[in-house]
């Protein structure tokens, strides 16, 4: 571990955890939260790199990988509407719907930053002891499995934003249609 790494998780940490006490404010308190909430998942990096735990795909991405412009069964608004909440469910919320994060305080931001910076720099900290660890990521099938991820992610967005099109095309209201969509 670098000096570097390990003085970013000690003023992060120390930072967080300060303002936590002190001031006791919900900025501080949001921040250690996400800190205790993603610290597991960092942690577990380097069992992801070696493919001993894997990040599972939700099926409606893999349907969407294997058929990302069907429409069979989307001839009601209703349909399209339940395709694209299960596809929101999986991937978050789409472009069109408001942004929460733009109404997030400065203190939150803050507070939002120092928790991801912590979060990666332990990621970082935890898979630099394995040497030569792109080679391990393809021997193990870490790396074709987090390609199949991305990949399977791609498909969704793109089968969810052809979907808001059928439904804007069949005059339906959102979510089966964009955010925003006036209908004739």
């Amino acid at each position: 571990m670098t000096s570097s790494k390990i003085a970013i998780l000690v003023v992060a940490g120390l930072s967080l955890s300060a303002c936590a006490t002190t001031g006791a404010t919900s900025s501080a308190v949001r921040g250690v939260d996400q800190v205790n909430a993603g610290l597991g998942s960092a942690l577990q990096a380097p069992l992801e790199d070696l493919n001993l735990v894997r990040q599972e795909i939700p099926a409606v991405l893999n349907e969407a990988v294997a058929a990302p412009y069907s429409v069979s069964g989307m001839g009601r608004c209703a349909a399209i509407g339940a395709e694209i909440a299960r596809l929101d469910e999986a991937l978050g919320p789409d472009l069109d719907v408001t942004n929460a994060a733009e109404d997030v305080a400065v203190g939150d931001q803050a507070a939002d930053a120092a928790a991801d910076a912590t979060l990666d720099a332990v990621r970082d900290t935890v898979t630099d002891f394995i040497p030569a660890r792109s080679w391990v990521r393809r021997l193990t099938g870490a790396h074709r499995h987090s390609e199949q991820v991305k990949a399977a992610v791609r498909a969704g967005l793109q089968r969810r934003a052809f979907l808001k099109g059928i439904g804007q095309q069949k005059n339906c209201a959102p979510p089966a249609a964009p955010a925003g969509f006036n209908r004739r």
